[in-house]
């Protein structure tokens, strides 16, 4: 048997189950017996009054742990003290954690099924997308979004479902609290627009970062740290991927939008890893900067490092 890559779709109800002074930490820990998986790795996150949600935390799972599992789960259920099962319950997931329900099938069946599913997941999460605006001047009404429309339009000549988000704050917390949110919500593609500076106020590429730490933020340009408002040592953009979503923070700048954003479609059409986005859009930026010595004096007020 193999393992199986549950692509984000971690959660198990079981429904028709009612608690009594159950221990919560017993009932996932039951769960995850059953599973295969460590004690830690199953979450109850959700009670009402007739069912309950588990998470897994966890990527992937072994097909023999959970082919067919539904009646040795509800056994391992009702041992715990306090938890009362009828005749109706069952247990319902979707995605891979499905086949927890599946009973008496043929393995090569079972496995078209999970190639289908996974196919289907993937293709799903892949083409939905959702664009942040960043910044107080948005925020506070202060200058058009000219930005967002055009990322939109562009992402959806690429066949994404694109959903326009709220406005983030000028706050590393906030921004980060927001992409995680996108990513429970099963977008595939994450966007920013601007934040990406070297002020105090630029918080994108760091927001990123804090959710995937491994994210890919080459330098556009580098500046003596502390130079004028210059509280960071140069402008960075950054990719990072979680799970099957990417996540992108293109750059401020109307006109470095549209130099950016058709070339991060395609790459993401093609496939690309977020170290080979990352650095072809930092190259595009980079040369623009270097090319642009006006541009330099204008908003630096110095020459940036090499």
């Amino acid at each position: 048997m193999s393992s199986l890559n549950l692509l984000e779709k971690t959660e198990l109800w079981v429904n028709e189950i009612t608690l009594e002074q159950t221990n919560l930490t017993e009932l996932a820990a039951a769960v995850a017996r059953v599973l295969g998986l460590p004690e830690d790795k199953v979450m109850v996150v959700d009670v009402r009054p007739s069912h309950i949600t588990f998470d897994l935390v966890e990527k992937e799972v072994q097909q023999e742990n959970i082919m067919g599992k539904e009646e040795e789960l509800l056994e391992a259920l009702s041992a715990v003290p306090g938890v009362h099962l009828t005749p109706d319950t069952y247990i319902h997931s979707n995605g891979i954690l499905g086949l927890i329900c599946a009973h008496g099938e043929d393995p090569q069946a079972v496995l078209q099924r999970v190639d289908t599913m996974r196919n289907e997941i993937m293709e799903k999460v892949g083409h939905r997308a959702i664009v942040f605006p960043t910044g107080f001047e948005l925020e506070q009404g202060l200058i058009e979004d000219t930005n967002t429309p055009y990322i939109k339009s562009v992402l959806e000549s690429y066949g994404y479902t694109v959903t326009v988000g709220n406005v983030i704050p000028d706050d590393e917390e906030i921004m980060a609290e927001c992409l995680s949110d996108a990513l429970s919500r099963g977008f595939g593609l994450i966007v920013t627009s601007g934040g990406v500076g070297a002020e105090d106020k630029d918080h994108s590429v760091e927001s990123v970062l804090q959710v995937d730490p491994e994210a890919a933020a080459p330098y556009i340009v580098k500046y003596e740290k502390g130079h004028g408002r210059h509280v960071k040592d140069g402008v960075r953009i950054g990719v990072g991927q979680v799970g099957l979503s990417t996540l992108v923070t293109l750059p401020g700048p109307h006109d470095e939008v549209e130099m950016t954003a058709p070339i991060m479609a395609q790459l993401l059409t093609e496939g690309r890893s977020k170290v080979e986005i990352a650095e072809t859009l930092a190259g595009i930026l980079g040369e623009k900067w270097r090319n642009n010595k006006e541009w330099y004096h204008a908003h630096a007020g110095h020459h940036p490092e090499a």
